[in-house]
C-alpha cells in the first residue's frame, strides 16, 4: 500500500514565507480535507504535497509516483499563456488564432481521444469540446482542467478549491465523480476554504493557522471548534465602518426615473453559438439584483454587456445610465459609475503592480495604474487595505506574490473604493474563507446601507447573496438548449 508520511518538515516558499508540518499521514485510498484562512499557506501546502515545495528539514516518505495537482493559480497561469500566444503574430500553419481548443487542453499532455471523449461524457462537457478554452466561462474551464488532470490517470490527486466556480448541480455531480475515483483507489487531498465543501465521505480533516499545519481530526470536532472560532470573529465584525469615497461628487447622480439598464431583445452569439437569446430586462433606481443559473448559462456575458467590454453591446438595444450604446460615448463614461469584480478580471489582472496601485486602479478603472493618485486617494487605499488585513508593509508587494485568497480580497476593495453606483460582483467570494466571506457582506451590506450604490450579484451559493436583494433574474435551461430568463421580484 502506498503512503506518504511527513513528520517535523518545514518548507521554504521564496524568503517571506514557511510552511510547518508536524505529522502529516496519508494512506493509498483515503480522502482527506486540508482547511484554512486565506494567506494561511494552503496553496504552499498544496505545492509541497505534490512535490513542487522542497523540504528544509524534517522527515517526507513519497510512495506515491504520478501525484497531480490542479488550482486557481494553474488555471491563472494557463489563461495568461493562452492570452500572450494569441496576441502574437506567430502562428503554425493550420493554427486556430481563437486559441486552443477544449479538446487541445484536456489532452496538452496526455493525447488519449477515447480517454478525452469519456471524460468529457462524465463531466457533461461534450459540447464545449470543440470551442476555444479561452471563451468558456469559469465553471466550464474547471471542468476542462479537472479532465485535464485525470487524464494522466494520477494516484494522488491533490485539488486546490476544486468546487469554486462550480453551479450546484455541478458541484454535487464532482462529488459524486470524486466518491467513485476514490472508491476504485484514487487517493484525494481537498485543499479548501469553505468547510461546507468538505465531501461526506472525508472523514479526517487539517487545519492550516499562519503556515502551521495541524494534527488532522475527525470532521465533526474540526467543525464544531471552528464555528466557536467564527462567532467570536463575527461578533467584531459588526462594528465595521466603511471608508469615506474620495469626493462627494465624483460623478454626477442620475434623474431618479433614469433605469441604470434597459436592455431589448437582448442577444449575444458567437459564431453559431447563441448565447443570449431575446432578454428584456431592466434595472431600475434603488433594485438591487441576484442573477442565478448553471455554468455556461451566459451570465458573465450578460455582465460584459453591461461593463461595456462586450463588443455586441453596440448592436444591442442597449442603455446605460442613460446613454445608448453607439451613440458616441466612450468605454469610460460607463465604466466610471461601475466598480466590478469577478473571476475573469482576476485572471485578466496579469499587469506587474503592488497590492496599494490595484486598489488605486479602482479610482480610475484601469488594470495597473497611468494616472498619478492624489494623496486622498493613498489615504483612502491604505484604509481600505488596514480592513482586509493588509499591513502597509504588504500593501508594497508585488500583487501576485499574494494568496489567490488575498487577491481576491484586493480586487474587491478595487471595486468598492469609489463606492460606485453600480457595484457589479460576479461570483466575488470565490478563493475566500468563512470570515473574509462574512468581511465582504459586511462591506457591501455597508455600502448599500448608504443608499448611494445599486448591486448586480452573482453567486452558485445561495448563501452569499446579501439581504438587500429586491429581484432576480434566473437563467433556466429549456427544451430547445438554450435559456428562458425568468425575472421576479422578492
Amino acid at each position: 500500500m502506498k503512503i506518504l508520511h511527513i513528520s517535523q518538515c518545514t518548507f521554504h516558499r521564496g524568503e517571506r514565507w514557511s510552511l510547518q508540518i508536524d505529522s502529516l499521514h496519508l494512506s493509498e485510498g483515503e480522502s482527506i480535507a486540508l482547511v484554512g484562512t486565506n494567506g494561511s499557506g494552503k496553496s504552499s501546502l498544496a505545492l509541497a504535497l505534490n512535490g513542487d515545495l522542497p523540504k528544509a528539514r524534517g522527515t517526507l516518505d513519497n510512495d506515491f509516483t504520478s501525484p497531480t495537482r490542479l488550482s486557481f493559480e494553474q488555471l491563472s497561469a494557463f489563461i495568461d499563456k493562452e492570452w500572450q500566444r494569441n496576441n502574437s503574430d506567430l502562428f503554425s500553419e493550420g493554427e486556430n488564432s481563437d486559441g486552443k481548443l477544449t479538446r487541445e487542453v484536456i489532452q496538452e499532455a496526455y493525447q488519449d481521444p477515447a480517454r478525452c471523449q469519456a471524460l468529457a461524457e462524465r463531466f457533461g462537457i461534450v459540447p464545449l469540446l470543440d470551442r476555444p478554452f479561452k471563451v468558456l466561462s469559469t465553471g466550464e474551464t474547471r471542468k476542462t482542467l479537472l479532465c485535464q488532470a485525470l487524464m494522466s490517470t494520477p494516484d494522488l490527486l491533490i485539488l486546490d478549491e476544486p468546487f469554486d466556480g462550480l453551479d450546484v448541480d455541478s458541484r454535487a455531480a464532482l462529488q459524486q465523480i470524486l466518491r467513485e475515483l476514490q472508491q476504485q483507489g484514487l487517493t484525494l487531498v481537498f485543499v479548501i476554504n469553505r468547510f461546507e465543501d468538505i465531501p461526506p465521505f472525508v472523514d479526517r480533516v487539517g487545519l492550516l493557522i499562519e503556515g502551521h499545519l495541524q494534527p488532522l481530526a475527525p470532521r465533526e470536532q474540526v467543525l464544531a471548534d471552528n464555528v466557536v472560532a467564527q462567532l467570536h470573529h463575527l461578533e467584531q465584525l459588526s462594528a465595521v465602518k466603511l471608508p469615506e469615497r474620495d469626493t462627494p461628487t465624483t460623478v454626477p447622480a442620475l434623474p431618479s426615473s433614469t433605469p441604470l439598464i434597459r436592455l431589448v431583445s437582448g442577444r449575444v452569439s458567437w459564431d453559431d453559438n447563441v448565447i443570449i437569446n431575446n432578454l428584456t430586462w431592466q434595472v431600475n433606481p434603488g433594485e438591487h439584483w441576484q442573477i442565478t443559473g448553471p455554468n455556461g448559462a451566459g451570465k458573465s456575458t450578460l455582465l460584459s454587456l453591461v461593463t461595456g467590454d462586450h463588443p455586441q453591446g453596440y448592436s444591442n438595444d442597449l442603455t446605460l445610465f442613460g446613454i445608448r450604446r453607439g451613440s458616441g460615448e466612450t468605454l469610460w463614461d460607463i465604466k466610471k459609475h461601475i466598480g466590478y469584480v469577478s473571476s475573469s478580471l482576476h485572471l485578466e489582472y496579469r499587469v506587474s503592480a503592488s497590492v496599494r496601485t490595484v486598489v488605486l486602479s479602482g479610482y480610475f478603472d484601469s488594470i495597473g495604474l497611468y494616472q498619478v493618485p492624489g494623496d486622498r486617494h493613498q489615504a483612502l487605499a491604505d484604509q481600505w487595505l488596514a480592513l482586509i488585513g493588509i499591513s502597509a508593509e504588504q500593501a508594497h508587494l508585488p500583487f501576485h506574490d499574494l494568496s489567490w485568497g488575498q487577491q481576491r480580497l484586493v480586487l474587491i476593495v478595487r471595486a468598492l473604493v469609489k463606492h460606485p453606483q453600480l457595484l457589479i460582483l460576479d461570483e466575488p467570494l470565490q478563493g475566500l474563507d468563512g470570515l473574509n466571506r462574512q468581511l465582504i457582506k459586511q462591506f457591501v451590506s455597508r455600502l448599500i446601507d448608504q443608499g448611494t450604490t445599486q448591486l448586480l450579484f452573482v453567486s452558485h451559493h445561495a448563501e452569499d447573496a446579501p439581504q438587500c436583494i429586491t429581484h432576480r433574474l434566473r437563467f433556466v435551461a429549456n427544451d430547445q438548449g438554450g435559456y428562458d430568463y425568468l425575472q421576479e421580484s422578492l
